[in-house]
């Protein structure tokens, strides 16, 4: 059966009919350099590659042993590190566990890329990688956010409460007959055209759009409640309009000075 040459195979990142000075660091620079290889093919950007390259090599030097002995207690002492001392975040950590797996899964695929035939092959019968990360050692994704709470986005039912305040301080306003309604009205619909808006389907909002529900129209929220309702503002009691009044002459003009076929020049104050 001929071996095919994929890119990241051991045959093709190994030296062979060379001895090696120190052959189990030479296997470990072999291993992350044809990983690197694997990913670079797949068309990942040199940052991500970069990034879990150095996510492995820290992982090696924290437990202080080569991938083909590597084990499920190595990632749990790992992760207990990362989370006690570190403290750092569950989503963090997964993501690290998550490039972890992934190095290991690149390793133990010998029938594509033969990394378990070359380990016995130099170090003896048996000593070849095994998988270390599994779902009983690694962090669940069981949240959709898993960030500040104090920044996440709103829920359904948090995103309804919030549209539904808006449209009471419009009918606040209104019964109170004061000043602001208008404002208000303003802002609720604001706030929905914006929402509406990042939950477009040209926008890839259709999950936004499923949160609040079809809405008679197709809207994803509901309309300002009593939006047909005219509104008035800056009346404090009902009045006719304050006459506007113009200056005459020695401010500004106002008198018949003007020039012929024009209007009088005049000042106005509000």
């Amino acid at each position: 059966m001929r071996q095919v040459d994929l890119v990241g195979a051991a045959h093709l990142e190994l030296v062979s009919g060379v001895a090696q000075l120190r052959p189990e660091d030479a296997m470990l620079e072999a291993m992350v350099r044809g990983w690197r290889a694997q990913q670079a093919a797949r068309g990942l950007r040199e940052d991500t590659i970069s990034a879990r390259e150095r996510l492995v090599r820290s992982f090696t030097e924290f437990i202080n042993e080569y991938p083909w002995r590597w084990t499920p207690a190595h990632v749990d002492e790992w992760s207990a590190s990362l989370t006690g001392e570190r403290h750092l975040a569950p989503s963090t950590i997964r993501t690290y566990q998550c490039d972890l797996r992934l190095f290991t899964e690149f390793l133990t695929d010998n029938a594509r890329y033969g990394w378990g035939t070359a380990c016995e092959r130099e170090f003896g019968p048996g000593v070849h990688p095994v998988p270390i990360v599994h779902e009983w050692n690694s962090i669940a994704h069981l949240n959709a956010y898993e960030g500040n709470p104090e920044a996440r986005a709103f829920t359904r039912q948090e995103l309804q409460r919030f549209l539904d305040y808006a449209d009471e301080q419009v009918e606040r306003a209104v019964r109170a007959k004061r000043k602001g309604a208008l404002t208000a009205y303003r802002d609720a619909t604001l706030f929905k055209v914006i929402y509406g808006r990042r939950a477009s389907p040209d926008r890839g909002g259709a999950a936004g759009q499923r949160r609040l529900g079809a809405q008679p129209g197709g809207s994803p929220f509901r309309p300002v409640r009593d939006a047909a309702r005219a509104l008035r503002q800056g009346q404090a009691w009902s009045t006719a309009p304050a006459a506007q009044r113009r200056l005459g002459h020695g401010l500004g003009g106002g008198g018949r000075d003007g020039l012929p076929g024009q209007h009088p020049p005049t000042l106005w104050l509000s």
